[in-house]
């Protein structure tokens, strides 16, 4: 096993692991933010093919922002390892509640739909199929909403990627490798959905060519589940594509309307709050329960402006600048209880604070996956067995690597981990600054009506310290940057080779084109990199 650990941040608990790698907690060094970290294996990381799905899947994370799916922080590559870091859930895993607490009553089970659904919705909206929703990739948390994770075999939609998925929840043209769609997912929501109401899963098989078989040919179970659901579940579940809702915002729209009419206006507060009291009975099993706390003072640089509201957070574990190897050994071992999503002033507190890899939203710490939000309960985010054509099977009860993959002959059941793993911290000298090979803007994309989400990947040949300028635009011509909106951001970082990070932008002035730019110090091979693009309110139609 790899003893690599992402520069910045200590590591508490050993929340899974699997033939892919494994998913830890970990505290930010500078702000004290609590994280799950999750890490390539050794094996595949000497395999370029799982190093460019674990790379992909971070970017895919660091270009979604959804208030339903657990944040991307930060993604962070070296000679000697490569790693995700994500927003950790303070929550239990769907696999875990219904393994503990048996089926669910329909208005918890709509709930938890409903919040994973609205996960799937917003990647969705951005051509992003999961492949991979089933019971170990949602996250319950202790007020009773829920959140996808693991994009480890997402892809986007219409991408011809091969058989791929958790046998027990693959649509049937999932079996045959058809193009990835988003009605595959509502597939997977639906079978998952069925789980919750009756403890067992839509169909079995004694092995894959049954399964399949079953899942193409066999009727849906729909008597099965409550009146009121039948119909939902027919939808959700019908063989051919076309007879499901076309992607998960409409199947929430369906969703809706049915819970309503069926079980009145409150039917989600009290669903929620019956799924609190559930979590509330594994209280041992949160990772804020499990990971042990000391209180260290640190001092601060407030960076950011009041918290957000549309939706789109901003990255907790600070902001521009990442001087990783002395100050490890200063700050030391700074453990809390998990992490609570961060509102009003708290929100305001974490975000007083310096960065490290992927710069989140409006100032911006790493650029967080996934999907490592990890269940403490269950461990990694994919714990189930996934099947995928490239990577190896897994025999361990978590599997956090890029293609979520163990033997799709059997699932398991994962259970809690339970022992933490001794933080250390080393000092170390400084490295001396590295070249810079290649700074590029790899997406860059209008997110609302005056906000813009850019993400830059830098690569350089040594492990030393380099910053990256962020600087913004606005133009009415087109043809050139135009005039700087608002100050530039800085972001220094250390202890890796490549960097991805994510920066949202709110943009101040008027203008029809939108502008980013890139520059780092020492200044880069190719000069640094900007992207421009026509906003939407101006669009020639």
């Amino acid at each position: 096993m790899s003893t690599w650990v992402v520069p910045g941040y200590t590591e508490s608990l050993e929340l899974g692991s699997g033939a892919s790698g494994r998913v830890v907690s970990a505290v930010h060094g500078e702000t004290g933010v609590p994280v799950a970290v999750k890490y390539l294996s050794d094996s595949l990381r000497t395999r370029p093919g799982f190093v460019h799905d674990f790379r992909a899947e971070a970017r895919l994370l660091g270009g979604l922002r959804s208030l339903y799916v657990a944040d991307l922080y930060e993604y962070v590559e070296s000679p000697h390892g490569a790693a995700i870091v994500m927003e950790l859930v303070d929550g239990v895993s769907l696999r875990t509640l219904l393994t503990r607490q048996g089926p669910l009553e329909p208005e918890a089970a709509l709930a938890v739909l409903k919040g994973s659904l609205l996960g799937l919705a917003d990647a969705h909206g951005v051509g992003v199929v999961h492949r991979d929703y089933k019971p170990e990739n949602v996250l319950v948390g202790t007020d009773g909403s829920s959140k996808l994770v693991d994009f480890g075999i997402a892809v986007d939609a219409g991408t011809s990627a091969g058989v791929a998925g958790t046998p027990s929840y693959m649509a049937p043209e999932q079996w045959t490798g058809a193009p990835a769609s988003s009605a595959a997912d509502v597939y997977a929501a639906t079978a998952t959905f069925f789980e919750c109401l009756t403890g067992h899963k839509p169909y079995s098989g004694d092995n894959l060519a049954e399964l399949a078989l079953r899942h193409v040919d066999a009727p849906v179970p729909a008597d099965e589940v409550p009146a009121a659901v039948r119909e939902l579940v027919r939808r959700g579940l019908a063989k051919e594509p076309r007879e499901r809702p076309a992607q998960a915002e409409a199947f929430v729209r369906e969703l809706e309307a049915v819970a309503g009419a069926a079980y009145g206006p409150e039917w989600e507060v009290r669903g929620r709050a019956r799924l609190a009291a559930l979590v509330a009975l594994l209280a041992l099993l949160l990772p804020s329960a499990r990971s042990p706390r000391t209180t260290t003072d640190t001092a601060r640089t407030v960076l950011s402006r009041q918290p957000r509201h549309d939706g789109m957070r901003s990255w907790l574990p600070g902001r521009p600048g990442m001087l990783v190897s002395a100050a490890a050994a200063l700050l030391g071992i700074l453990l809390t209880y998990g992490i609570q999503h961060a509102s009003g002033a708290a929100a305001q507190q974490a975000a007083e604070a310096l960065a490290t890899t992927s710069a989140g939203s409006d100032a911006g710490p790493p650029s967080p996956t996934t999907s490592p939000t990890a269940s403490p309960a269950d461990g990694a985010p994919s714990p189930s067995p996934s099947l995928s054509p490239s990577a190896p099977a897994s025999t361990g009860s978590a599997d956090p690597g890029p293609a979520a993959t163990v033997s799709p002959a059997q699932e398991t059941t994962p259970g809690a981990a339970t022992t933490a793993a001794t933080p250390t911290t080393t000092p170390t000298t400084p490295s001396p600054a590295p070249a810079v090979k290649d700074v590029t803007v790899s997406a860059f994309r209008q997110s609302g009506p005056t906000t813009g989400t850019a993400t830059i990947d830098v690569t350089t040949d040594g492990t030393g310290p380099v910053s990256l300028t962020v600087s913004w635009f606005t133009s009415n011509l087109g043809v050139q940057l135009g005039s700087q909106d608002g100050p530039s951001q800085t972001f220094a970082r250390s202890g890796a080779t490549r960097y991805t990070i994510t920066v949202d932008h709110t943009f101040q002035n008027d203008g029809c084109y939108w502008a980013v730019q890139a520059t780092t110090s020492p200044a880069s091979a190719n000069g640094g990199a900007t992207q421009q693009i026509l906003t939407r309110q101006c669009e020639l139609r």
